[in-house]
């Protein structure tokens, strides 16, 4: 049993490795787009560009727009003189923010009294407008200390200090580039498994198959165990992306990541294989593959908080294993999190895989019979 079982997992990796192409289809492209990715997809704002509405001109106004000129973050695009000149540069995008002080602001800072700053902000993007307010709003309260302390007035009674844990610099591809870990790995190994059963049945081999000595279970199994394999490689080579190349740490022990990774390969297998009983064509198999990945990426926490969706939604999501296993990966790379106390996140990956293999395996039955 077991040497059928390897035979037919040997002619499958070999099915898919043998031609040139196929093989630059299946390695390049992740390892391109985690590259890609890891630059591309960041929360972090690098250039904010903004425009300065001054009513006061005075000094503490001439001081307040110094510190955003010499900030490397912000870049003045213009100086308006009116309000409809403010509102023109955010409906072109040409400013993400402009700086309106009022007619009174030196005056009130020399007489101790408050003097607000108003921030006009582009909020269309609310992530981006977030990021600009909070790069902003730490300028102002810099400049607003340096000026009670220059003049000798009294300071605020109290000072914030903040410390952020397990990513001391808020740097987001510390938070982005292990998720991509998990897009990836589903992609590659939805699609590999997907379209196995499918193109025995579209290529004509699938009656070969079934006149074998080989029961359902084991020609499933050896269905699977190549996108494991690939999925596995993968993982590995995206994981020395992200530790050597990226620089970002990974806390945790291997055997940690290494356990989630092979559930979450389970779970993905399970489904592929359920997706390719079902499918007669390649087509359809491609179809259904992608037909899942999406909504498992959306409701996977990768992009927003699975705690702001709605809760029918959050109970969904409970059966979506790029959830468990995004916990798994980032709780390895940043946390540090030993293997015991990610036990509430192996056996939903162990419990879908299992289930979602059994589906396939009866499905995979049915069409045998």
């Amino acid at each position: 049993m077991l040497r059928r079982i390897l035979n037919l997992a040997l002619k499958e990796f070999l099915t898919l490795v043998k031609d040139p192409k196929s093989r630059t289809i299946l390695f390049v492209p992740p390892l391109l787009q985690t590259l890609v990715f890891g630059y591309a997809a960041t929360l972090d704002l690098t250039s904010v560009r903004f425009a300065v509405y001054d009513q006061d001109h005075g000094q503490a106004a001439r001081e307040l727009v110094a510190r955003f000129d010499g900030s490397p973050t912000f870049q003045r695009v213009a100086t308006v003189d009116h309000l409809q000149q403010s509102e023109r540069l955010l409906a072109d995008k040409r400013a993400l923010m402009v700086i309106h002080i009022g007619p009174h602001f030196t005056a009130g800072l020399r007489q101790g009294r408050q003097s607000p700053v108003q921030l006009l902000i582009d909020g269309r993007n609310s992530n981006t407008a977030l990021v600009a307010q909070g790069y902003a709003r730490n300028v102002i309260q810099g400049f607003a200390a340096d000026w009670a302390a220059a003049h000798g007035q009294r300071g605020p009674p109290a000072r914030v200090v903040t410390r952020a844990w397990y990513n001391p610099t808020l740097n987001s591809h510390w938070f982005i580039i292990p998720g991509i870990v998990g897009l990836i790995l589903l992609v590659v190994t939805m699609v590999v498994t997907a379209l196995s059963v499918a193109r025995e049945r579209e290529q004509g081999t699938f009656d070969q198959l079934l006149v074998t000595p080989m029961r359902p279970v084991e020609i499933l199994v050896g269905k699977a165990l190549p996108g494991m394999l690939v999925g596995l490689l993968e993982a590995t080579a995206i994981v020395l992306i992200a530790v050597l190349w990226f620089q970002i740490p990974l806390r945790a022990d291997l055997a940690t990541l290494y356990l989630g990774i092979a559930l979450f390969l389970l779970a993905a297998v399970g489904v592929g294989l359920m997706i390719s009983s079902l499918a007669v064509t390649l087509q359809q198999a491609l179809l259904g593959a992608f037909l899942f990945m999406v909504p498992a990426v959306i409701l996977s926490g990768f992009a927003t908080p699975i705690e702001n969706m709605p809760t029918i939604v959050q109970h969904l999501t409970l059966i979506d294993p790029l959830r468990y296993f995004l916990v798994i990966v980032r709780a390895s790379f940043l946390e540090g999190t030993p293997m015991a106390l990610l036990t509430d996140q192996y056996w939903p990956l162990l419990a879908i895989g299992l289930v979602t293999l059994a589906l396939a395996g009866w499905l995979f039955r049915r069409r045998m019979y």
